[in-house]
């Protein structure tokens, strides 16, 4: 049976590896590199993902606009920070505690992206991406392409030389809401103790 120390020890540490990850995402939603998150970041991030979609695909690109408007606006309701504001280092990781990762919010922001770019990447439309297809991701969105190969391979579950729709959305749930800091879905956008 744990004793209090115990517990308490692994809630700190549950929140240590949360904050690590959570750190990383910070610094790659900091797109203008000022140490604090604004509209015209998330603005910049929805561009990054937009810009993966062919021409035309004006769905995929309005439901990376919409979550990540979505994503902001819980920042701005949990924060009390004006539309214009800014959002510090720790009011980030407060609403990813208590709001991005409720389960309605998290449905609406983070999964709403996720399936947008599983039909956006999946160019040929075998509901599974490829490891060109993910690397494109990682090009593309700013992840250092190094980590890449290693990426892919931790988070092809079964080995067959792909990654199912089911296993992104693993990762995803890994990456956002799993304390275990040797979860697969950690590696996401890259080893989540180097800076994004």
């Amino acid at each position: 049976m744990s004793t209090a120390a115990e517990k308490k020890r692994e809630a700190r540490m549950s929140t240590e590896v949360k904050h690590r990850k959570f750190n990383k995402l910070f610094d790659w939603f900091d797109q203008s590199h000022d140490g604090l998150l604004t509209r015209a970041d998330f603005r910049a991030m929805s561009g990054l993902f937009s810009a993966l979609a062919p021409e035309g695909d004006q769905e995929n690109v309005s439901a990376f606009e919409e979550a990540f408007d979505k994503w902001w606006q819980l920042l701005v309701a949990h924060t009390g920070v004006q539309e214009d504001g800014e959002v510090t280092r720790q009011e980030f990781f407060g609403v990813m505690e208590t709001g991005v990762t409720s389960p309605e919010p998290f449905e609406d922001t983070v999964m709403a992206i996720v399936n947008a770019l599983m039909r956006t990447l999946d160019t040929n439309g075998d509901g599974v991406l490829s490891q060109d297809e993910y690397v494109r991701m990682y090009d593309a969105l700013g992840i250092p392409p190094e980590h890449s190969g290693a990426a892919f391979r931790l988070l092809d579950r079964d080995g067959d030389g792909s990654i199912s729709h089911e296993e992104f959305r693993l990762a995803i749930h890994e990456f956002y809401l799993s304390t275990d800091e040797n979860a697969p879905g950690n590696w996401l956008i890259g080893p989540f103790d180097q800076p994004a």
